[in-house]
């Protein structure tokens, strides 16, 4: 795949906040690479989507929570010789960890897939963010969580951690980067419900939205319209955390 368009990379990109950020990324005129890991038939038919508006996309089946392929694929990208403009780091895995509950391997997995698979992802396509030419350099994009920034929730110590890793990788990416390319993260209250298990159901989503100013749930494309905009024009903005709750972090 190669183009003159600015090229974004989009892990979990198959449904949901992830393919709402690969359409977003596609009408800015960009092209797209997406990573899934068993959503074939969403992967397929996000491509469709994106072949709509004229541009390329492509698609890379990857499970995050295996690292030798994680870095299989960083370094297959490196390699390619094509650009590479915006790496968002969307896909991860959610689910409760009651201390009592809590081992090693569901803790390591959340960790691998949230924070460690990003990072190393990263390592391999900083030369190619470097080379970006962009208005504000390349970007890099991590998705976060208000709950693992000072708003813990009870039975979510692992998850959150993962998450507070991820964080914490944005800064310091900001740092490692510079001056050549960015690195920002987009951290949601709700922007897309739980398919299963926890807030799944309608009265655990009615007892979260009551602590939301807004009194509303956000959307896939709300957060796709943040993480366009950080990577795209916010060309002076790095290290830097957005959160987009709807002001439940403020409740």
């Amino acid at each position: 795949m190669t183009s003159n368009r600015p090229h974004v990379l989009i892990t979990g990109a198959a449904k949901r906040v992830g393919r709402a950020t690969a359409i977003a990324f596609a009408r800015r005129g960009c092209d797209v690479t997406i990573t899934y890991r068993t959503s074939h038939d969403e992967a397929r038919d996000t491509l469709a989507e994106l072949a709509a508006h004229k541009i390329k996309s492509h698609a890379e089946q990857l499970d995050l929570d295996d690292l030798e392929a994680v870095e299989h694929l960083g370094k297959s990208l490196a390699n390619s010789g094509q650009r590479l403009d915006v790496v968002v780091h969307n896909a991860s895995i959610y689910f409760p960890t009651p201390l009592a509950e809590t081992d090693a391997d569901r803790a390591l997995a959340l960790y691998r897939v949230n924070a460690l698979a990003p990072l190393l992802l990263t390592k391999h396509l900083a030369p190619q963010l470097r080379n970006s030419s962009l208005p504000g350099g390349g970007c890099v994009v991590g998705m976060g969580d208000i709950h693992a920034m000072g708003r813990p929730r009870k039975d979510f110590a692992a998850y959150s951690m993962s998450k507070a890793a991820l964080v914490e990788m944005v800064r310091s990416l900001a740092r490692d980067l510079a001056p050549h390319a960015r690195a920002v993260g987009v951290a949601p209250g709700v922007v897309a419900w739980p398919d299963e298990g926890h807030e799944s159901d309608d009265e655990a989503q009615q007892a979260y939205l009551k602590r939301v100013p807004l009194d509303r749930p956000g959307t896939p494309e709300d957060a796709a319209a943040m993480i366009c905009w950080l990577a795209l024009d916010a060309t002076y903005v790095t290290g830097q955390i957005i959160p987009l709750d709807g002001g439940r972090s403020l409740a």
